[in-house]
């Protein structure tokens, strides 16, 4: 599970920057084909920030679909899956949203 190892990451990083201020909520954006499951970093969010300052924050995570371009039709189409394919059967496509795995905002008290 990598979602352990990258949520113990972003509470080092969080801490690097806040210090001992308490904080009451972080914001995430974790794309749907970015390989990281959210729900899954909501429980280990609660159990790695257990005795440090984030101890009870918030975990509030955006999660925006996958949405591609394809250079042949040039039609934008939704990607439920990492199957880079266009409904017209061109494989040439530009991943356009959907990758993210990227932290947004802190709120400290």
């Amino acid at each position: 599970m990598h979602e352990l190892s990258i949520t113990q990451s972003l509470i080092e990083a969080v801490l690097d920057r806040t210090g001992e201020r308490k904080v009451t909520a972080v914001n995430l954006k974790v794309g749907s084909l970015s390989g990281v499951l959210p729900d899954a970093m909501r429980f280990c969010f609660d159990v790695a920030s257990a005795d440090t300052p984030l101890a009870g924050a918030r975990l509030m995570i955006d999660e925006p679909q996958g949405r591609a371009r394809c250079r042949d039709c040039l039609d934008e189409f939704e990607l439920t899956d990492l199957i880079l394919l266009c409904p017209c059967g061109s494989a040439d496509v530009e991943v356009l949203s959907g990758r993210e795995l990227m932290l947004m905002s802190v709120e400290v008290a």
